[in-house]
């Protein structure tokens, strides 16, 4: 364990609800055109990565400019909507993956320490009910229950 602080910060109460509040205008706004997906459902599908978004998008230059091959079973106005909605949507997600990530690694960090100081508390808990102090025994008889090791079943 380290003492050594590598976050100290404090966000604004308002800054907080106005993320959280312009979040959840966007997911409103964008909430009739997305599409959820089962686990099995995301399994099943064919993927596309981003080499094939640059393949997705060559074919349909080539379709403009080769329509002769275009297969008369293709369905064209729906391979152009979907090609479209990944291209409307393929930033929004990169901003917002880059936000989550951000945001995830600020609370492992936050949390990181935060848990590290509630175990140095902990352990001088622990020490002073060890020791006899009296006012220690009823904190180390609430706290004691979250650190008790349990038996892990085999």
């Amino acid at each position: 364990m380290t003492n050594q602080n590598q976050i100290s910060v404090e966000i604004p109460q308002t800054v907080i609800d106005t993320v959280t509040q312009k979040l959840q205008e966007c997911k409103t706004a964008l909430a009739p055109y997305l599409q959820g997906l089962t686990l099995e459902e995301r399994m099943s599908l064919f993927k596309m990565g981003n080499k094939t978004v640059a393949t997705v998008q060559k074919i349909k230059s080539y379709m403009e400019t080769n329509p002769e091959f275009i297969p008369g079973y293709m369905n064209q106005s729906e391979f152009h909507k979907d090609e479209k909605l990944v291209t409307q949507l393929n930033p929004i997600v990169n901003l917002a993956t880059q936000l989550a990530a951000d945001a995830e690694d600020t609370v492992m960090l936050a949390g990181s320490e935060a848990i590290q100081a509630a175990l140095l508390y902990y352990g001088t808990v622990r020490e002073a009910n060890l020791r006899g102090v009296v006012s220690a025994k009823p904190v180390y008889a609430d706290l004691v229950q979250r650190f008790s090791k349990r038996s892990r079943p085999i």
